[in-house]
């Protein structure tokens, strides 16, 4: 539980860090709340040469409303997401499930970009980026660009970011007045990742949808959004008969994962369980 020796550096800025990236290569790694890299360490599964502290980097923390959208800065805590006034009033879905991560010293400790960039398959953050259509701000040696969160978590702890790109921030859409969202999830006692996952966000009109996001996470080796769901869904009056039938459609065609905690038979039972909760609870919402 010890882990290997290796140099560090307190980056004071986007640029040094984006800076160290590339003068180490991929000898060095990025060290945020550390609540996925340093267990990592400890393990000696991850030996990086060198770590690049960037939480002491003011311009990646905060939440800000830029008129249509949030940015969350990637440093910025799941405790500080969810607790914020901003995010329960534009984006309540993303409070919601910033306050089931983990635990109190987790949520207060790990970061939003932290969490995305390890791309765990079972994480909270992915399905519920996904489903309320956000996307990544990274900065790297040639400049910034934007990602859209469906494209960036792409297999198991492997996302869109390149060879000495930094997470800078998480721009979500604020969700419109007559939308309703939710994240609901079937949770390892433990570790409280979900073993199943699903977010929604659905925009109605009176019991009517318009449009549907819905989202998973813990079913396959990435996060995914469900567009057979999401299809069934829109343009669609939500009565009954059309959840249960939208919900039986759930993960029908990922490549769904079995393991220890979860057999492929029951992470596809607890798909469509989930989604109809996940479902109703956004109507419940709207």
């Amino acid at each position: 539980m010890i882990p290997a020796a290796f140099d560090y550096h307190k980056a004071s800025s986007v640029a040094e860090a984006v800076g160290l990236l590339e003068e180490h290569g991929m000898d060095a790694k990025i060290l945020a709340g550390g609540h996925s890299l340093i267990p990592a360490m400890k393990l000696r599964l991850n030996q990086p040469g060198i770590l690049i502290d960037i939480s002491g980097i003011s311009e990646l923390s905060g939440i800000k409303d830029d008129g249509r959208s949030l940015v969350i800065g990637a440093n910025t805590t799941h405790g500080a997401i969810a607790k914020s006034a901003e995010v329960a009033s534009s984006a309540p879905m993303l409070a919601a499930t910033a306050g089931v991560i983990g635990d109190v010293q987790i949520r207060n400790k790990g970061t939003i970009g932290g969490s995305i960039a390890h791309a765990d398959p079972a994480a909270d953050w992915p399905a519920a980026l996904i489903a309320c259509n956000a996307s990544i701000e990274v900065m790297g040696g040639s400049g910034s660009r934007t990602v859209a969160a469906t494209d960036f978590f792409v297999g198991i702890y492997e996302t869109a970011l390149e060879d000495g790109e930094v997470i800078v921030a998480i721009h979500v859409p604020k969700v419109p007045g007559t939308a309703g969202s939710a994240y609901e999830k079937f949770f390892q006692p433990a570790s409280r990742f979900a073993i199943v996952g699903c977010a929604a966000v659905l925009e109605m009109k009176d019991n009517f949808c318009t449009s549907a996001r819905v989202a998973f996470t813990g079913v396959a080796d990435t996060a995914f959004l469900d567009e057979k769901v999401s299809a069934a869904l829109e343009n669609q009056t939500l009565d009954d008969a059309t959840i249960k039938a939208a919900s039986e459609m759930a993960a029908s065609d990922a490549d769904i994962l079995g393991d220890h905690f979860a057999s492929e038979e029951y992470r596809q039972h607890l798909a469509k369980v989930f989604a109809e909760r996940a479902i109703r609870a956004a109507i419940a919402n709207a």
